[in-house]
């Protein structure tokens, strides 16, 4: 059969068999949307970044490289998939239309999106998404006209960042979870291990403790590997005395709330040491910061007071949090905001925050401790539970 009659032959038999929020939630996330769409006059959504398209349909998959894409009304939910993607939307999604694609033939998106938003006079894009394809884009204005297309990447952003309880929910699962894999890592590591087996370790226990696949896959650096931004396990053995540096973030419904800890195969110096107090400051600093109608610069400003005692010695990012929900690999970073210097949005309940403070030496090591965090109605408070220690294995 054809992608066609498997579409046909599995919505008989399986039709939201993968669903997981019950309707109600979608009601409410694509009401929230919608208002925000009809105060900029805003007819529909041409929607194509995976985390976007699972949060207003619950559509997902772990092949998030091919072209799928969403035309969102207030009134009718169209989705297009490739051929190969046909199962996964049957399955999950909450939608009105499935429409499939032959794979192999990405043109052949073009006719059924062109069909859906002639009717749109104002159709939003996000045109710094990467999952907005130019080539696409390209045909849709020859065919509808550049006029009709509107930049408005941070219309779904501002919904998305204030979670709904179910979504909290998720991100408390997996903050548990997280927490696990962690606490198994720990207990690998001593000099003469090397960084993939504590890596495994902590893949293992996610895994079995209830995580889906990972948006990123734990990152297990040692020494002087730790100072180098972004590098991952590469099968170093740990020597005596090395900090081992562990950032792992679990799964569930492709919510991750991410962890990091440093451990030290060995007695932590007294530099080690005081990057820890600074690793714990900072954080302190921030959560009493991050309360509603303050602003993100406000809370990267107080941070930055507590950093300054090392700022000059160590490499920081410069982001002191950024917001987690649900995402796809290759990143658990949401990406619809950022507390750093200049940012003016304010928090407010229901918003959710990695702190990622990983202190680099350049060619020495490093030590980065972090937590998920959730802003409530008064002040926010930890989904996952770091206690700032240096954690010692010999």
């Amino acid at each position: 059969m054809d992608h066609n009659a498997y579409r046909t032959a599995l919505t008989e038999s399986s039709a939201g068999t993968e669903r997981f929020f019950p309707p109600e939630e979608f009601t409410e996330r694509r009401r929230r949307v919608a208002e925000a769409m009809a105060e900029r006059g805003l007819d529909a959504l041409l929607v194509t970044d995976p985390a976007s398209l699972n949060y207003l349909t619950g559509y997902r998959t772990f092949e998030v490289s091919v072209h799928a894409a969403l035309v969102f009304r207030a009134d009718h939910c169209f989705l297009q998939v490739p051929s190969i993607e046909t199962g996964p939307a049957v399955t999950t999604a909450w939608v009105d239309e499935i429409s499939g694609y032959q794979w192999e033939d990405i043109e052949s998106v073009v006719e059924p999106l062109v069909s859906q938003l002639r009717g749109c006079r104002h159709v939003g894009i996000d045109p710094w998404n990467a999952g907005l394809r130019y080539g696409v884009m390209d045909k849709l204005i020859a065919q509808l006209g550049r006029e009709r297309f509107e930049a408005c990447g941070d219309l779904l952003a501002g919904v998305r960042l204030i979670k709904t309880e179910a979504e909290i929910e998720c991100l408390r699962d997996s903050a548990r979870i997280t927490e696990a894999g962690l606490q198994a890592a720990i207990a690998m590591i001593r000099p003469g291990v090397d960084e993939n087996a504590i890596a495994a370790a902590g893949a293992s226990s996610m895994l079995a403790a209830g995580s889906e696949f990972m948006s990123m896959q734990p990152i297990v650096t040692s020494g002087p590997r730790i100072s180098v931004i972004h590098l991952n396990h590469q099968q170093r053995i740990i020597q005596p005395g090395d900090p081992v540096f562990l950032e792992f973030g679990a799964v569930r419904q492709r919510y991750t709330a991410p962890m990091m800890r440093t451990v030290v195969a060995g007695e932590p110096g007294d530099q080690m040491l005081r990057l820890r107090d600074v690793c714990h400051r900072i954080p302190d600093a921030l959560l009493e910061s991050m309360r509603p109608g303050n602003r993100f610069d406000d809370a990267a400003q107080a941070a930055e007071a507590a950093l300054a005692p090392v700022a000059g010695e160590v490499f920081f990012s410069g982001v002191f949090g950024y917001s987690v929900g649900a995402q796809f690999p290759p990143s658990w970073v949401e990406g619809t905001g950022y507390i750093a210097r200049g940012q003016q949005r304010q928090f407010a309940p229901g918003m959710v925050f990695h702190l990622p403070l990983c202190l680099r030496l350049p060619g020495q090591w490093g030590i980065g401790m972090s937590n998920t965090v959730l802003v409530g109605e008064r002040e926010a408070v930890p989904l996952t539970h770091n206690d700032w220690q240096l954690t010692t294995c010999v």
